[in-house]
């Protein structure tokens, strides 16, 4: 690294920045790319976190927690397809698919949001869930409706 840093002072800075790049990669590639898919790979042997028990949770209260928790996710891209998904379904959802949409919500969020737009496969334990079949129809966007974050209620 010493020796990259005396060869770089050498080089005009735009050169630099190039050279740098080209040697380390882009650290913040575009999504869909094939660099930003293999560099957001979740490894398989990391357990997932343990969500916090609720005990006594209503119906609505849980929606309400679904709601925020769509909107702050990290990721402006994951953020912006599932709080729209959210304003949109959530409300007609049974309580067993509300549970289920908070068991996904659990997940890394370049994995939902790559399992969506069908970008990757999802693990076993997704293969077959409603909640992912809706949020693949609704990444779809078949009716090219204008995304925008949804107002706060």
């Amino acid at each position: 690294m010493f020796a990259l840093r005396i060869a770089a002072s050498r080089l005009p800075r735009q050169r630099l920045f190039s050279t740098t790049v080209a040697a380390l990669g882009d650290p913040w590639p575009l999504p869909h790319t094939p660099e930003h898919i293999s560099k957001t790979v979740t490894p398989t042997d990391v357990p997932l976190p343990t969500p916090l028990p609720r005990f006594n949770e209503s119906v609505d209260t849980l929606r309400a927690r679904l709601v925020y928790q769509s909107r702050k996710r990290g990721t402006l891209e994951s953020d912006l397809l599932l709080s729209t998904f959210a304003r949109d379904k959530l409300g007609d959802m049974s309580e067993a698919q509300l549970q289920e949409y908070d068991k996904m919500l659990d997940e890394p969020d370049w994995d939902i949001y790559y399992w969506a737009t069908e970008n990757r496969t999802p693990p076993e334990r997704w293969a077959t869930s409603a909640i992912l079949d809706m949020l693949k129809v609704h990444a779809r966007n078949e009716g090219r409706v204008v995304r925008r974050m949804p107002a706060l209620d």
